[in-house]
Formats: C-alpha cells, structure tokens, sequence
C-alpha cells in the first residue's frame, strides 16, 4: 500500500499530522485540543482508534496541548526521546507506564514494514526532532520548527519523496510586526524558525529528480501567506540556479483549520 498522509493542522496556533500504510498509522504531535482533534481526524474519515500511537517532536504547547487527553481516551503509546520527556511529563498528565515509550534522537524503530527515524534540529526546546518515514523505497520526511538547516539535518532530509518543510514567516513582516523585539531576534535566531527564503535555500541545495512536493507548513498567521510564502520560496531557489517544472515538483498548502487532502508518497 505505500505511505500516505495528511496535516492536519499546521501553525502556531497547533501542529498535528497523520502518517498511515496497510498496517499502520501513526499521528506525529498532538497539538490542539483532543475535540479538535477528533474532528478533524473525522474529516479525513479516522478516529482516535485508528491511530497505533504518537510521536513528539518537542515539548512547546503548540505540538503536545492535546496529546495527553488522546493518550488517555484511546489508550495510546506516546514516542519521545529521554529529553523531550522530562519537558512534557508534568504537563500532560499521567500517562500509563507501557505508553511512555522512549525513542532516542538518530534511533529507529519499525512498525510493520514502516520504518520511523528520528533526526536532531535546531530549536529552542529540550531536544527536538524531525521524522523520517520509509516503506520499501519510499521517503517522507516531517521537518519543522528550526532556527537553520544544519549540515545534518540537510542530509536527514534529502532524498525524500515528499517532504514536509517548516516556512514560518516572511524576515520583513515580522520585522516590521506587532512581536517585541526579544521575540523576533527568537523567532529569526538559530534556535527560532525558519523564514521563506531560508526553506527555498534549502531546498536548492538538496532537491534532486526524486523529490516531488514539498508542504510548507507552521506558517505564521501573522508574518506570512500562503501565496506569499509560495512565490518567496521559489524565488530563492531561482536565485540559486534551482529552476524546475510544476510537472517536475510542486510547493503545496498546507492549512491552520483544516487538513490537507490525503497525499500517496508514492504518486507522481
């Protein structure tokens, strides 16, 4: 059957997606309400039953607000490392002993024939990851929530057949927005997020024939647009000799109210 997936919600505001094959299907991050939640997994035809557990990037409110209330209501385990742990455990509640799972940084773990892979990035958190899906020859990657791409996370991320990249914000609306100063110089830092022009940096460095989309995802609702965030990432490709064909890769939407559509990796 192959992976396939949806965001289900992407921004400051919360962060949860769904990522399934034949014999599993795995929600990374819980943050919006449980309600929530579950309405919108009811939008993409799920429930909280049909998800075999969760794992956790890190420990900020916008990725674990509902995850303790789903753990508890459909008895699942949660995936983190020893680190991001010790951040969430006081804030979730409690969480029964067989579904504090640990899943160190750069370790692996299959379920099935899916295989899950956890890399380090840079973030203002205990320690935060990004994901890597693999099923046979297929690749998805979830990368959000980083200051810069490091070397590693570059190569973390390369040579995925989807990926699923962090572009928060536009450098000159924040600048120029409602923030306090402390919370731009964060937000713009190597432990902040990652702006338009630094995803499509990113991306003319490690897009090759094999990657096909790309989801621009956690936008800010204040500093950025989707159409906007669209046309900058492009043009800092562009001005890096990075030039392709919508028929050769797509930049794709991603949404802070409602999911995105059902997305085979391993569709053309």
């Amino acid at each position: 059957m192959g992976i396939s997936f949806t965001v289900l919600s992407s921004g400051s505001t919360g962060n949860v997606t769904v990522v399934r094959n034949g014999e599993t299907t795995l929600m990374i991050d819980a943050g919006l309400s449980a309600k929530r939640i579950d309405e919108l997994l009811a939008m993409r035809e799920l429930t909280g039953q049909d998800i075999d557990g969760i794992l956790v990037t890190h420990e900020h409110s916008d990725h674990i607000k509902g995850l303790g209330a789903m753990a508890r209501k459909y008895d699942l385990p949660i995936y983190a490392n020893m680190s991001t742990w010790g951040a969430i455990e006081k804030g979730i509640g409690t969480i029964a002993e067989q579904n504090r799972v640990i899943l160190e940084t750069g370790q692996h773990r299959d379920f099935g024939s899916m295989r899950v892979e956890s890399f380090a990035i840079s973030h203002d958190a205990a320690e935060p990851v990004g994901y890597n899906f693999y099923d046979g020859k297929e690749k998805l990657c979830v990368a959000t929530d980083l200051g810069y791409v490091s070397d590693k996370v570059r190569t973390a991320i390369s040579d995925a057949d989807v990926l699923v990249l962090e572009a928060n914000h536009d450098i000159e609306m924040l600048r120029m927005g409602r923030y306090p100063w402390n919370t731009k110089r964060r937000i713009l830092g190597d432990l902040g997020h990652l702006s338009n022009e630094a995803a499509g940096a990113a991306l003319s460095e490690i897009l090759t024939g094999r990657t096909k989309r790309t989801y621009l995802a956690h936008l800010s609702r204040d500093h950025n647009m989707m159409d906007l965030a669209k046309m900058s990432v492009r043009v800092a490709m562009e001005d890096r000799g990075c030039f392709f064909k919508d028929s050769e890769f797509r930049l794709c939407d991603t949404y802070y109210d409602r999911p995105t559509p059902w997305d085979k990796v391993s569709q053309s």
